[in-house]
């Protein structure tokens, strides 16, 4: 009798279990896209924002944001930048992070209604243009 009361005894533990990793799973989907959401919003919204100011701030260049990537409690947002020509591009990186507390808030006046908290931007540059562009010219040869 008390092998038979340990097996319905693991058989339980194993489906409570299986309840909570499927439980856990749910709620990571969930969370998945909702920062997917929030990574849209900032990219969409940044975006317009680096079109509008870039040209004043930083002219004959073209500063698209490619990428925005949001940590799971939303406190920090590392944008990725393509900037052409990409000559001078360092520079026009640096400029951008030396105004990232401006851009922050023009992206708070945008996102006041959907989201609490502004998270801090880190900007980076998206080099894999010029990656395919050295790929389609090694081809080319």
């Amino acid at each position: 009798m008390g092998v038979f009361t340990l097996k319905n005894t693991y058989r339980q533990f194993t489906q409570s279990l299986i309840l909570k990793i499927k439980y856990l799973c749910k709620k990571i989907e969930m969370e998945g896209t909702r920062l997917q959401k929030v990574a849209r919003l900032i990219q969409k919204d940044l975006g317009e924002i680096l079109q509008r100011e870039g040209q004043s701030m930083f002219a004959g260049k073209m500063i698209t944001v490619t990428q925005v990537r949001v940590s799971p409690d939303l406190a920090l947002a590392k944008v990725y930048l393509s900037i052409f020509p990409s000559a001078g591009g360092e520079q026009t990186l640096e400029g951008i992070k030396n105004h990232a507390r401006y851009f922050r808030g023009e992206l708070g006046k945008r996102v006041r209604y959907q989201m609490r908290v502004v998270p801090e931007l880190a900007f980076f540059i998206d080099d894999s243009l010029d990656y395919i562009e050295n790929i389609d010219r090694l081809l080319n040869k």
